[in-house]
């Protein structure tokens, strides 16, 4: 048996991507609905939308490690932890905050090297003027009570990251 998880549900598109990106797409067994990218996660069981979930399908893929974003998704993931599973909630809402994401998603899977390497291209493509400019989308976001959907903000492929 593995020490690290190897069978993972993602509730939200981001954390599919960011697996995928660090080379571990294998590892991911359920997806969010919402999942466009990479083209092949779309392959994969959908288990959930933003904020409801498919309980007896993620049962069925016996994950032992759940993704979820937000507070939008607390009760989806208060729910599978009392069913006894291995629930990490994200809550990035800003460029640092997603870095942090990477680095620590990359921390579980024991891909700390990748997701430093991940993370480090994001900022350096990023480039000051291009955080500014996506930290500014989501104080937009937060002022009309939106948060921006992730795929339109940093992860739109890992060669090049746009806003």
């Amino acid at each position: 048996m593995t020490t690290y998880p190897s069978r993972i549900v993602c509730l939200t598109e981001e954390t599919t991507e960011t697996l995928y990106l660090l080379g571990e797409g294998d590892r991911v067994v359920g997806v969010s609905g919402y999942t466009v990218r990479p083209p092949e996660a779309r392959e994969k069981p959908r288990v959930s939308a933003f904020i409801s979930a498919k309980f007896d399908k993620i049962e069925a893929l016996r994950p032992d490690l759940i993704l979820a974003f937000s507070d939008l998704q607390a009760d989806i993931a208060a729910e599978l932890a009392r069913r006894g599973y291995n629930v990490v909630l994200f809550n990035q809402r800003g460029v640092a905050e997603i870095l942090r994401m990477i680095r620590m998603l990359g921390g579980m899977i024991g891909r700390s090297d990748r997701a430093e390497a991940l993370a480090s291209k994001l900022e350096v493509d990023l480039g000051p003027d291009g955080r500014r400019a996506v930290e500014l989308l989501f104080e937009k976001a937060r002022a009309l009570g939106v948060i921006p959907p992730m795929e339109q903000s940093l992860f739109l492929d890992e060669r090049r990251v746009r806003v």
